[in-house]
């Protein structure tokens, strides 16, 4: 797939920190795959990653493995690390193994920066939901990494307010929506939730829940559908409780949003899995008296959810040990041992199934629901996810200017949404992708 017309525009199209020029054309021939390259002999692999105590993790591995040995490099994480690997792979020095985030994934594959790990793979697909399985193949036949940790979302809620409110948990938006007017008719200072313009990765999660499909790729080109119906509906949902005064315009993470998840003036949260850690240190008064539970549906009976946020580990198309890369790679992320090291030493939740066994006592924050492991896992299984951009932060960046305006002015979001498609279109046809029309 790299090898053909999807893979022209180079590092140029990623809108990240590099100003590279676009190659011209398609490669004569097809790159290695990591089943094909290894180099002879006892090697050593260099692994950039921001996990906690990946080196401690990666230890077990090289004690087992004296042949292979690991060295890690911490990393920033974000931007930062992505627009770093493709300097560096772009250099022809990049680290044999990189963590990469599931939406910038893409990029590194237009960039030709990533291997095929296909070959190498075959046995692990059943470890991994479709979901989560589909954020590493783009869409394709072809595995590009394979997942390491990942960010179902659910509704994070204040169970004590709840009560006070006479409110019951939605289990639909239509209902989230008259929980949101009735708590702000009870009192003008409190919302049920509020809308982030800043945060495009979790308006990305609620489209994916609604069936959107951002980007695809069919057969050498690219299409855009990010003002298809599905994301188009869940903007107007929005935008329509922004407008009617119900839902809070304030952006996620600020001290503003503190205070009010604090004193109790904000009372859900549709977040991910990692949604525990922001909480205890964001909302320290709140510990005991939040819940969790799926997030609401579109449809009474239905079970969807999406992502928001997640990672995985990708080897580079440069590295003389591809394969030795790949087994590393596939062990850190399927086999129980390093599983459970990702959950106690990495404090991450791990993308492979059986990644669960290892969550059993509750998050210190949430110690009055000992089952949030169990609901996390039951919703977790219900994810589904899209194949995302090779400029997903020009969308992204198109997001936050186009939604701040329409919050600020409480105009139309679906007008937002065909901001985010214009743009997106303009930038993937001057950096010389294909697109299907």
């Amino acid at each position: 797939m790299r090898s053909g017309r999807l893979a022209v525009a180079g590092a140029a199209a990623l809108a990240l920190a590099l100003s590279a020029g676009c190659s011209g054309g398609s490669r004569e021939t097809a790159a290695p795959t990591a089943a094909q390259t290894s180099a002879a002999g006892p090697v050593t692999l260099s692994y950039w990653s921001w996990v906690p105590n990946m080196d401690k993790i990666v230890a077990v591995w090289n004690k087992a493995h004296p042949d292979i040995q690991v060295s890690v490099s911490k990393q920033a994480g974000g931007d930062d690390a992505a627009a770093k690997f493709l300097t560096a792979a772009k250099a022809g020095n990049p680290p044999d193994l990189i963590q990469a985030e599931y939406q910038m994934l893409p990029s590194f594959v237009a960039a030709d920066a990533v291997a095929d790990l296909t070959a190498g793979t075959t046995q692990v697909k059943g470890e991994f939901g479709e979901g989560i399985w589909g954020l590493v193949t783009l869409g394709t036949d072809v595995v590009y990494a394979i997942p390491q940790d990942s960010g179902p979302m659910m509704l994070y809620y204040r169970k004590d307010l709840f009560d006070k409110y006479g409110v019951q948990v939605p289990q639909t938006w239509d209902e989230y929506a008259e929980a949101a007017r009735k708590v702000h008719k009870a009192d003008p200072k409190v919302y049920l939730g509020t809308f982030s313009s800043k945060d495009p990765g979790s308006f990305a999660g609620l489209a994916q829940q609604a069936g959107a499909q951002w980007w695809s790729i069919q057969g050498e080109s690219w299409k855009v559908a990010i003002d298809d119906d599905a994301t188009k509906k869940v903007a107007d949902y929005w935008g329509g409780l922004v407008k009617e005064g119900v839902i809070d315009g304030q952006p996620y993470f600020t001290p503003e949003w503190n205070k009010a998840l604090n004193d109790g003036t904000l009372l859900t949260w549709p977040s991910a899995v990692w949604g525990p850690g922001v909480l205890s240190s964001n909302a320290p008064k709140g510990k005991g008296k939040w819940a969790i539970a799926p997030l609401p549906q579109w449809s009474a009976g239905e079970k969807a959810t999406g992502f928001w946020g997640g990672s995985s580990t990708a080897v580079a198309q440069k590295s003389p040990n591809q394969a030795a890369a790949t087994q590393f790679a596939t062990w850190l992320n399927t086999d129980p041992e390093a599983l459970s090291l990702l959950v106690t030493e990495g404090a991450v939740y791990p993308a492979a199934t059986k990644g669960g066994a290892a969550l059993t006592s509750a998050p210190d924050y949430f110690s009055n629901q000992p089952d949030f492991w169990r609901q996390t896992a039951d919703i977790s299984a219900t994810a589904r996810g899209f194949t995302f951009g090779p400029d997903v932060n020009v969308t992204y960046n198109a997001f936050k200017d186009a939604f701040d305006k329409a919050v600020q002015d409480t105009s139309s979001f679906s007008d937002a949404v065909k901001v985010m498609q214009e743009t997106t279109v303009a930038d993937m046809q001057k950096s010389g992708f294909q697109l299907a029309q």
